[in-house]
Formats: C-alpha cells, sequence, structure tokens
C-alpha cells in the first residue's frame, strides 16, 4: 500500500512530496545514464591517439620527382608509417579538394610540366615548391614569383624540412661495434656526374696520386648494381663522400648510405664542417678542409690505415646511433601530416630566387651546441 505524501500550503495549493519508491528507483537511473556516458568517453579518450583526424589533410603530387612513380593505393601514410588521417594523391581530378600540392622543381625548370595555373585555385589550398638539390643550383626560378607558399627542401631554413638521413640513438648501448675486416682498397668513389670545373674532381685527382682509389658509376662505365653497393664500397677504407656542389647544410646520401651504412669512413667535400657536425658526432668523418693540402690528407690517411686503433675510432659513434635513410617520396610526403598545423597558412615567396640566394650566402649556421656528440 503506497502512502499519499500530499499536503496544502496556506495558498491553497497541493504540494507533492516524491514516493520513496519512485524517487530511489529515479536516481539509480540517473546515475547509470551517467556512469554509462563517463564510459563511453573514457573509452573514446583511449582510441583518440590512434584515430584518424576530425579531417583528413590531403596531398596532391602534380607529378612525380624524375618521372618514378610509386603506388599509392590504401591508406598509405597509415600503413607503412603509422601517420593517421593523412591522404597522399596523384590524381589530379582531386585538386579542388587538395590541402596541399607538391611540385618537384626538376621537371618545371625542364619544361616537362607546367603549373595549373589554369585551373581556379582553392582559397586555403598552398602549393609547395619541392627540390632537394643544392638550393645553389637551382634555375629558373623568378618563373615562379608569387605563386607557392611553402618550401620543402633539406635545408632547415625551408617550410618543410626533409633530410637525406638521420642519426637515431640507440635504446642501449652497443658496446661491441663491428668494423669490416675485408678492407682490399684505400678508397672508393662512385661517380657519375664528374665535371673538371667541380672542387671534387680537383681533389680527387691530387688524392689519386698518392692513394689507390677504386672508382664506380656512370663517369667510368663500371656502374653498381642496387644490391653489390654497400657491400663493395665496404671493402675499402675511406669512401669520398664529395658533393657535387658546395652549399649549406648540403649533406646527401654520399655520407649516409654509401659512408655510414657501407661500413667505412666518409671523406667528405660540402660544406664547412659546422654543418656536419650539427648532424653526426664530429669524430664520424674526415673534412677536406681541415688539412693544408690534399698531400696532408693524404698522409693522414695512410697513417690511419697502418693504426688499427686509430682507425675503428670513426666507427665509435655506432655505439650509440643507428643510420635512417629517407629514399622513398611518399615517406616524405606523410611525414608533412603531422606539421601540417604549423605550417604558415598565408605566406606567399614573392621571390623564390632570392630567397634561395639568401640561404646560400647565409653566414650563421646552426650553432655547435645542436650538433650530435
Amino acid at each position: 500500500m503506497l502512502l499519499d505524501f500530499r499536503r496544502k500550503n496556506a495558498a491553497g495549493w497541493t504540494i507533492g512530496f516524491p514516493q520513496p519508491q519512485k524517487s530511489l528507483f529515479a536516481f539509480f537511473l540517473a546515475f547509470s545514464i551517467f556512469y554509462t556516458c563517463m564510459l563511453l568517453v573514457a573509452e573514446q579518450s583511449l582510441k583518440s591517439s590512434h584515430a584518424p583526424l576530425a579531417s583528413n589533410i590531403t596531398i596532391l603530387l602534380w607529378h612525380w620527382p624524375f618521372n618514378v612513380s610509386y603506388s599509392l593505393s590504401g591508406d598509405v601514410c597509415l600503413r607503412d608509417y603509422g601517420i593517421s588521417g593523412c591522404v597522399l594523391a596523384d590524381n589530379r581530378r582531386l585538386f579542388e579538394s587538395a590541402d596541399l600540392v607538391v611540385f618537384h622543381h626538376y621537371e618545371l625548370k625542364r619544361h616537362k610540366e607546367q603549373l595549373p595555373l589554369h585551373h581556379l585555385r582553392p582559397a586555403n589550398q598552398r602549393w609547395v615548391w619541392l627540390s632537394l638539390e643544392a638550393l645553389g643550383t637551382n634555375e629558373r626560378l623568378h618563373r615562379f614569383n608569387n605563386i607557392f607558399n611553402l618550401t620543402m627542401s633539406y635545408h632547415p631554413a625551408a617550410d618543410i624540412t626533409v633530410p637525406y638521413g638521420k642519426l637515431l640513438p640507440r635504446k642501449s648501448t652497443e658496446r661491441n661495434f663491428h668494423v669490416a675486416k675485408n678492407k682490399s682498397f684505400e678508397a672508393c668513389w662512385v661517380v657519375s656526374n664528374f665535371q673538371n670545373r667541380h672542387k671534387r674532381s680537383a681533389v680527387f685527382r691530387e688524392l689519386n696520386k698518392t692513394l689507390n682509389i677504386q672508382l664506380y658509376g656512370r663517369f667510368v662505365k663500371n656502374s653498381l648494381p642496387k644490391e653489390a653497393l654497400l657491400p663493395t664500397i665496404s671493402r675499402c677504407y675511406f669512401y669520398l663522400a664529395f658533393e657535387n656542389a658546395v652549399s649549406p647544410q648540403y649533406i646527401t646520401e654520399k655520407l649516409w648510405r654509401n659512408s655510414f651504412q657501407a661500413g667505412t669512413v666518409p671523406i667528405v667535400l660540402g660544406p664547412p664542417r659546422r654543418d656536419y657536425e650539427a648532424i653526426v658526432p664530429s669524430e664520424s668523418f674526415i673534412h677536406v678542409d681541415d688539412f693544408q693540402s690534399i698531400q696532408a690528407l693524404a698522409d693522414y690517411l695512410k697513417g690511419l690505415i697502418i693504426d688499427p686503433e686509430r682507425y675503428n675510432a670513426y666507427f665509435r659513434w655506432k655505439q650509440r646511433y643507428t643510420v635512417k635513410l629517407y629514399t622513398d617520396w611518399r615517406e616524405r610526403l606523410c611525414n608533412i601530416c603531422p606539421i601540417f598545423g604549423r605550417l604558415p597558412s598565408n605566406k606567399v615567396y614573392e621571390d623564390l630566387e632570392t630567397w634561395t640566394k639568401q640561404i646560400v650566402n647565409m653566414k650563421q649556421m646552426l650553432p655547435k651546441s645542436q650538433g650530435v656528440q
């Protein structure tokens, strides 16, 4: 039997008091709904770090660099590189929906590709100028004034930096590092673009008078298959990691792959020593500019060959680091998405050529304190 807890107030209105049974039921119902909602929120929070972005970022590559294409089927960025919410495309029909459109300079310079200036450009779309060549060697840039919003280059001053490689810290120090014992040649060099006007050509000719340098590449009609490159170079004490242009921060696969990954000591010729020291340990390479003459360099190298302890010291970096190479254009493009929100949104390069010249003539490089020890 339910009791009636109603009574009238002084004005004659009936005031109802909730019955205990119904009040208790309502309380538990509200608590259950609240608890269920909190569980759903918590579950969603746990998934948020792996969930795709609310709005995917679409990057349209207008043309493949050097006309070498890769497959973009499936969710490439998530599947291969763990980057979610990032869509790569090379289908020009997606132009209007693309957040970024990337153009590789080499094909534009050679007039093999054209900018889609006849298309109506969406208001929030940004165009990216891409080149991994030495900035001072990029030509015919005046045609692109007031067109590009972002730059993509190996140089840290670019809006999007894409290095040729880098060192990754090991999870634990490797006390016993491997140094190849099958050294057959004093030095070797893989070269295709040999031009007398290059500084590296003059250094090679002088060095070759004293050292036994093995040559490979199109220049000597002795190209190495991809699978034979590293095993062949590993047989040399030193590798001539000579860049084809001397430009700030321009350090390519000649250091990362042909030297470090091959297991030989790089003799570098390119930007100043401080640029190398900003990204690799100071005792992992030998810089040509450290010597008064090429003969002095040759004498130093010969001294290392007959002194295994001093020679092996150039490999101590392997105790703490491993080499990471960047060779796939898809990985380079996918890596844009994590920094997309930090890219400038209202930027236009009024004079792209002046920008590259300012970098080439830049005197102040990365401070030594940022280097790798």
